[in-house]
């Protein structure tokens, strides 16, 4: 009974946590991981630090937040042996835990260079669900083996969950942002057109079509152009 209210505490600490973020006018999803990671290095047993690794084709590996240097470097390690925890926990399984690097023999080559380059020893993964076709990972290390037990995963689980869901929301926003700005620009140019050319909405966006076609520029771009340069002061 206590472990199920302590979850449930921990869900509603993290949900909270989101909120406020998407309470923020500030709030890209940059911002959204950055934020989680650094609350999940704090909140998660047993962890020092935090890091979300991300991976478009199982080849590349970005980290778009980092609560340390360590994180970072061990994504480094892990793009140049293609193996790893978290490659791992992104790509094959819902969580994947290290306790103890001087012992582990499922990442030999990860396992050699992160004992050699860093004073990482222990590390939990957690798999992330992201839009599209990125995959990803949260994940928390320590300094100290054996440091991540049964209440890291859980909470750690919560923590991937509800990041996952705030980052996908986070980017739709932008998206949707990105779509009106656009819709925006592309309407400043057609009644541009239509006021000089006398022509009507349909055959304006006509013409931006085929002036985007010819010059094989991006429509956005064509349109951004042209009101750019009617409201440039003549020289």
């Amino acid at each position: 009974m206590n472990d199920q209210a302590g979850v449930e505490t921990a869900h509603l600490r993290v949900a909270e946590l989101v909120r406020g973020l998407h309470n923020r006018s500030d709030t890209d999803s940059d911002t959204v991981v950055a934020e989680l990671a650094e609350h999940a290095a704090v909140e998660i047993p047993g962890a020092q630090y935090a890091g979300i690794t991300l991976s478009r084709n199982a080849k590349q590996i970005e980290t778009p937040a980092a609560t340390h240097h360590w994180p970072l470097l061990l994504d480094k390690i892990q793009q140049r042996h293609l193996e790893g925890p978290c490659l791992s926990a992104a790509w094959d399984e819902k969580t994947v835990h290290v306790a103890d690097l001087e012992t582990e023999e499922r990442f030999p080559n990860y396992r050699r260079d992160a004992l050699s380059e860093t004073p990482i020893r222990s590390i939990m993964a957690f798999q992330m669900f992201i839009a599209g076709e990125t995959i990803g990972a949260l994940n928390v290390y320590s300094e100290q083996p054996g440091a991540f037990g049964s209440e890291s995963r859980n909470l750690g689980l919560i923590f991937a969950a509800h990041t996952s869901v705030a980052w996908n929301s986070a980017r739709r926003d932008e998206q949707f942002r990105r779509a009106l700005s656009s819709r925006d620009m592309i309407g400043q140019a057609k009644g541009m057109i239509m006021e000089r050319y006398g022509v009507d909405a349909v055959q304006a966006f006509e013409l931006l079509r085929k002036l985007s076609q010819d010059s094989n520029v991006p429509l956005i771009q064509v349109a951004t152009d042209l009101v750019s340069q009617a409201q440039s002061p003549a020289k």
